[in-house]
């Protein structure tokens, strides 16, 4: 007779009680409160009884009552053959399945931890020895003995919803969250998943589509097939979020971009250039949308819209040549037209995404910066560095004469309100921003902004200034914005300094006179100052007004800038008496007939009169003998000339006794009339000076750019150097390369710099 240990009666005894509750749980079968409380305790007794023998007891009997339940389960399951009868019944058997590994493991702790302890295993916190059981056992029992059944009877599922039949999404769901939970694998847990129902999901998208795809494009076109690709990926998008996993979403778009869009790529592209050109914002937004999803596929299109607006913007500047050359208020509306239509063109197609705003600056500052309509010609004569620079656009110019057009009191400005002005500013700082050589607006500017407070035809000194911090704002270079806050200090200064003066002296000739002392770092051109006789009241002024400034300031000189002078005279004829306002030197002529006003005087009378040189002085009195602006002129010339040119020494000027002001046609005997007109603007010296005194600024710049580039680096190769240069200059202006290779050779030929011996393209320092 054998006798039993009492570890051998305790299992033999416990197990017993124990299977039943256990099939229950299996089963999903009731259990009452006393039997799972009893298995807890049973299992835990036999666990600690024996920690050795206990525990694989346990796991052993419980691996075959799983192993008979999941046996069962595939009987039942693969009973059902027809249709989708097997993915039912395989989903029903699975959840229930499922659901019981979550309430199956939990009274078996203590078994976990005793296998766990002896096999000093650390605890796999996702699968516990028992859940890893039962998902063992059924996928190696059901799972692999028809996966592939499953996975074909699922994607046909799939399909036919494609094909736009219903069906129940609950099926595929149970079934693609089989092949999630099944793999045991804590190193990879969705490897069953993807390698069995991800890799079919994805295969199948792509055979279903692919002969779809090519017919619907061959039998409606691009446009239709635009609408039909956007349409089926949101389509599989959405049908993903539901049967794939999160982590599978961009393998199965990348899959759905390949067989419906870049294998279509070039016949979808080849419709870009007509639909830009069309405006069809629609369109081109699905297209966007397409090609987004494909690797650099939207390059082509961002340069179609590039070519698109360098094309369009030229065209119609060419198309409005006569007038945009000549009226800077519609050459800047016609550009601001086009930056807007494009602008709204890539808020409506593109989503203002910042690659197509990017091409949009890039095209539009050619645009703004092309010289093939109307160019300026930048060069310098100086002996020590001659040099020719390519042309340029005078876009710059016709943004300063524009600004000039409504900060001054102009018929345009008076018109238009403070807030349409300030609109029109904020246009004008906008175009500036894709200007290039910024040098060039800032030197017509200052020349209109002197001329405005030479003269007070300023409408706004508010904002006038506010103009200058705009200019700061869109990376105009500090020391010209600077230099032109400074110019405001000087009138300031100057009204202060005129009190003083007039409050100095006390007389008539004083209170008239209106003295400027401005600073010549701030206001000065190279424009030599040119001789000019004044009127005796004048000329018996200035020593005065010189002592005073002394006075004042010690250490100081004042140099007499009568170019950018003016004066206001009365000027009576048989006809009225009239307020002239002139400049300098129509005032000089204008006073030979002061004591003398009905005698004819000679051209060489006047010039020796005057002082004038000759070009002056022919420019002078053809502004009084042939003013566009007047009816009848100031003076007449006997014989008439037709042009500045034909004045001889023996040509007789008179005052015309007849000037008057003109009024609805009828004579006025009083009134006020402007001669002085942009004289001081216009001069062809100055222009040439301008011009010169702007590539002399750009040859100092760029050495100095250079000299301190190479002064950090010590050595650097010449593409390098190129690329540092420009980023320097660039708020300046975009150094041209002939510039660049002209002033490295002076460089170097003024021992600054050298090239290395070994390699040509590579300069060195010399220190």
């Amino acid at each position: 007779m054998s006798m039993l240990t009492g570890k051998e009666q305790t299992f033999k005894i416990k197990w017993p009680t124990m299977e039943p509750v256990i099939q229950k749980l299996l089963k999903q079968h009731p259990v009452s409160r006393q039997e799972w409380h009893d298995l807890h305790w049973d299992i835990h007794s036999v666990c600690l009884w024996d920690n050795e023998d206990g525990p694989q007891k346990v796991h052993n009997a419980l691996k075959s009552d799983i192993v008979n339940f999941v046996k069962v389960a595939q009987e039942r399951i693969k009973s059902h053959h027809e249709g989708h009868a097997l993915l039912r019944a395989y989903v029903a058997e699975w959840q229930k399945f499922y659901d019981q590994c979550d309430y199956l493991p939990a009274p078996f702790a203590q078994l976990e931890k005793s296998m766990y302890d002896r096999n000093k295993k650390k605890k796999d916190e996702n699968y516990g020895i028992v859940r890893k059981l039962m998902l063992d056992t059924w996928n190696e029992s059901i799972f692999m003995d028809i996966y592939e059944i499953l996975k074909d009877r699922t994607m046909v599922l799939i399909r036919q919803e494609r094909e736009g039949e219903l069906l129940d999404a609950q099926l595929i769901i149970g079934v693609r969250q089989s092949f999630v939970s099944l793999c045991s694998n804590s190193s990879d847990p969705l490897e069953i998943y993807r390698e069995y129902f991800e890799s079919a999901y994805l295969s199948s998208t792509t055979d279903h589509y692919k002969t779809e795809a090519e017919t619907y494009l061959a039998e409606n076109g691009v446009r239709e097939y635009m609408k039909y690709a956007n349409q089926k990926i949101l389509e599989e998008i959405k049908r993903a979020e539901r049967y794939l996993e999160t982590f599978s979403m961009p393998a199965l778009t990348q899959y759905c971009v390949e067989v419906l869009v870049s294998q279509f790529s070039d016949s979808i592209l080849a419709e870009c250039q007509d639909m830009i050109r069309k405006n069809e914002s629609k369109q081109l937004n699905l297209m966007f949308n397409l090609m987004d999803r494909v690797p650099d596929g939207v390059a082509p299109i961002l340069q179609c819209l590039q070519d698109h607006i360098i094309r369009q913007g030229l065209q119609d500047m060419n198309d409005c040549r006569n007038v945009v050359t000549t009226d800077s208020e519609k050459y800047v509306e016609l550009l601001l037209t086009l930056f807007n239509k494009f602008s709204l063109l890539i808020q409506q197609s593109f989503e203002d995404d910042p690659r197509f705003l990017t091409a949009r600056d890039k095209a539009f500052e050619k645009v703004v910066n092309d010289h093939t309509v109307f160019s300026l010609e930048l060069n310098t004569k100086a002996k020590h560095n001659p040099t020719k620079l390519p042309p340029e656009s005078r876009c710059p110019e016709l943004l300063a004469n524009f600004c000039d057009m409504l900060l001054r009191k102009t018929p345009l400005s008076k018109k238009l309100s403070s807030e349409e002005i300030d609109s029109k500013l904020k246009d004008v700082l906008l175009v500036l921003k894709y200007v290039s050589n910024k040098d060039v607006f800032m030197r017509y500017h200052k020349a209109h902004l002197t001329r405005r407070l030479i003269l007070g035809t300023s409408a706004d000194s508010e904002k006038e200034e506010n103009i200058v911090e705009g200019l700061r704002e869109v990376g105009m270079p500090a020391d010209l914005v600077n230099k032109l806050a400074r110019m405001f200090q000087d009138i300031k200064v100057s009204e202060d300094l005129n009190q003083k003066f007039k409050e100095s002296r006390n007389d008539k000739v004083a209170d008239l006179a209106n003295i400027k002392i401005l600073n010549a770092g701030a206001w000065s051109r190279k424009s030599e100052r040119i001789p000019v006789s004044l009127p005796t009241l004048l000329e018996d002024l200035i020593p005065d007004v010189e002592e005073f400034y002394k006075s004042q300031h010690t250490g100081r000189k004042l140099h007499w800038n009568h170019l950018m002078s003016n004066a206001v005279l009365t000027f009576k004829t048989e006809c009225g008496q009239y307020d002239l306002e002139v400049t300098t030197f129509q005032m000089s002529v204008l006073f030979v007939w002061n004591m003398r006003p009905k005698e004819a005087v000679s051209y060489e009378s006047l010039r020796l009169a005057t002082q004038l040189s000759d070009a002056e002085l022919r420019k002078t009195l053809w502004s009084l003998i042939s003013n566009a602006k007047m009816k009848r002129q100031v003076l007449v010339s006997e014989p008439k000339v037709s042009n500045p040119k034909e004045f001889t020494d023996s040509s007789m000027i008179s005052v015309n006794q007849q000037f008057c002001l003109l009024k609805g046609g009828k004579p006025q005997k009083r009134g006020r009339v402007n001669l002085i007109g942009r004289l001081q603007l216009s001069t062809d010296k100055s222009r040439e000076e301008d011009n010169e005194g702007i590539t002399q600024l750009r040859i100092l710049r760029t050495q100095e750019a250079i000299v301190k580039i190479l002064k950090m680096r010590k050595k650097i190769s010449n593409a390098q150097l190129q690329t540092e240069l420009v980023e320097i200059l660039k708020n300046m202006f975009l150094p041209q390369k002939k510039l660049i290779k002209q002033q490295i050779e002076w460089l170097i030929d003024h021992k600054y710099m050298k090239r290395d011996e070994n390699d040509i393209n590579t300069f060195i320092y010399i220190t």
